[in-house]
């Protein structure tokens, strides 16, 4: 397991962020007493152990899940801090340049959680994302987006930058187009990875009441936080009553 920029000692009010090597090695500032935390949040220093804790539990586990799903697929995972600033809560997957996975999350998600199963279920969740491929396949649903939307302005006698509009809308639209279903899916994935690593993806799911529920908007691309529950708390029944 490889991270890069575990900089966690932000979150015990330091101004200069420093790696986070062990969870012994948590550096703290001489003489500063961190404000106590909203109610339900971790201490700063707890959160950081939480967070590298749950990520040696899990990262294997989804590596795992990779190589069982995806054969195919590059199963090195890698977890990143992304420890810019002013940050909102978010956690990602991406790919490096290699087709390396890269799971990032932001300090002030680390923060936010309130337990181990939180955290867990993200890191599930994420990892899924790269395990179904939603990045190429979001990548061929965009560009075909894009085509079709070209063909379709050139069609009308369009200028070329209105055709290029036309396109960029195409390809956003493309990109949306399976969303929903993406969201759905890692949720589904992320929630058995969590509970095969240990923690209770339903406990997990809980963070989704603390989050803007996206409903039925038009081209969203979440799916309402109701069926995102639902959908953990039926993949953990199934896996429960198939052990």
């Amino acid at each position: 397991m490889k991270h890069m920029g575990l900089a966690l000692a932000a979150m015990a009010g330091l101004a200069a962020c420093q790696p986070v090597t062990g969870i012994g090695e948590l550096p703290r500032a001489a003489s500063v007493i961190p404000p106590a935390p909203a109610p339900g949040l971790l201490l700063p220093d707890d959160a950081a152990r939480n967070f590298v804790s749950v990520v040696a539990r899990v990262e294997p586990v989804a590596e795992a899940a990779c190589r069982a799903y995806n054969p195919s697929a590059n199963c090195d995972l890698m977890i990143v801090v992304d420890d810019r600033p002013n940050q909102p809560a978010n956690a990602f997957q991406t790919l490096d340049r290699l087709g390396r996975p890269i799971v990032g999350f932001t300090l002030a998600l680390i923060a936010d959680a309130r337990n181990a199963d939180e955290i867990a279920f993200v890191v599930g969740h994420e990892a899924a994302h790269h395990i179904a491929g939603h990045i190429p396949q979001t990548q061929r649903t965009a560009a075909t987006g894009a085509v079709l939307a070209g063909i379709l302005a050139q069609a009308t006698g369009a200028a070329p930058d209105e055709v290029r509009a036309a396109q960029e809308m195409g390809a956003a639209m493309g990109a949306r187009t399976y969303a929903r279903d993406f969201e759905l899916q890692a949720d589904a994935l992320g929630a058995e990875i969590a509970l095969r690593a240990g923690f209770d993806p339903i406990r997990g799911s809980a963070f989704f009441d603390r989050l803007p529920d996206p409903g039925d908007q038009f081209l969203g691309t979440h799916p309402p936080n109701a069926a995102r529950k639902e959908t953990v708390r039926r993949v953990v029944a199934e896996l429960r009553q198939g052990t």
